[in-house]
């Protein structure tokens, strides 16, 4: 195990803070009772939940926008992770975060203006990320490591739930950790696609901060609660 990955873990263990934090995302959960559907999330101890923001563009698949934000925002009090999946991410900006996103993910292969859409994220007063799709390479956001918050790996191709997980996407996170590490930042890795009992803790152990699970934790096999206590369970035993 590297060095800077040893390190990461002693410092959040010395916080008490969870190795990995768990962020569902609701784009599987029953749109009918949202609400109650978020609030099990919470009531589960998950630290974010991931709101995957779609509009038939950048990705086929149409979600929603900002007025569903607004209304997980009024259900629940924990940090809204946003993952706008959308072309011109900087012309929405302000509207998501104005709705209530606490962490506002971007697309690198989305804008051409990478740096001025991070730092609008920061001026409205929320934490920037950005997002890598598989074949994007990790390198992609050297020149903004600095000046961001997250940096979230598709594990998947970006659109819909319920994918399988790419091997790949391991050593993406590798290099990212690496990367982040030597620079001194504090910078979380967040693995998005494909996440569950198998492929969560190897994703812990290639360096990842924060687990974006969607059909693991919403399905129709057992409650939320008992998802997320088996994922957390699963990422208990890893060892840094």
């Amino acid at each position: 195990m590297r060095q800077g990955y040893n390190g990461r873990a002693m410092r959040e263990s010395t916080h008490s803070r969870p190795l990995v934090k768990i962020a569902p995302s609701i784009l599987t959960a029953d749109f009918g009772r949202i609400t109650e559907q978020v609030q099990e999330a919470a009531a589960a101890g998950v630290e974010y939940l991931h709101l995957d923001v779609m509009d038939g563009h950048f990705v086929p698949v149409i979600t929603f926008g900002p007025a569903l934000v607004a209304a997980v925002r009024k259900a629940v009090d924990i940090t809204l992770d946003i993952h706008l999946m959308i072309e011109r991410p900087e012309e929405q900006i302000a509207a998501f975060r104005e709705a209530g996103g606490d962490i506002i993910n971007i697309h690198y292969e989305a804008t051409h203006h990478l740096h001025r859409c991070v730092g609008e994220i920061r001026r409205l007063g929320a934490k920037a990320g950005v997002s890598l799709n598989p074949a994007t390479p990790a390198s992609a956001v050297d020149e903004v490591l600095g000046d961001i918050d997250q940096v979230m790996v598709m594990a998947v191709n970006p659109g819909w739930g319920g994918q399988s997980f790419i091997e790949a996407s391991l050593g993406k996170v590798e290099q990212l950790r690496s990367e982040i590490d030597r620079r001194g930042l504090s910078v979380e890795i967040e693995v998005d696609g494909g996440v569950n009992l198998s492929t969560g803790p190897r994703c812990a152990l290639a360096g990842a901060d924060v687990l974006v699970a969607g059909s693991f934790v919403y399905n129709d096999k057992a409650s939320v609660a008992e998802n997320v206590k088996a994922l957390r369970s699963a990422l208990a035993v890893v060892k840094p």
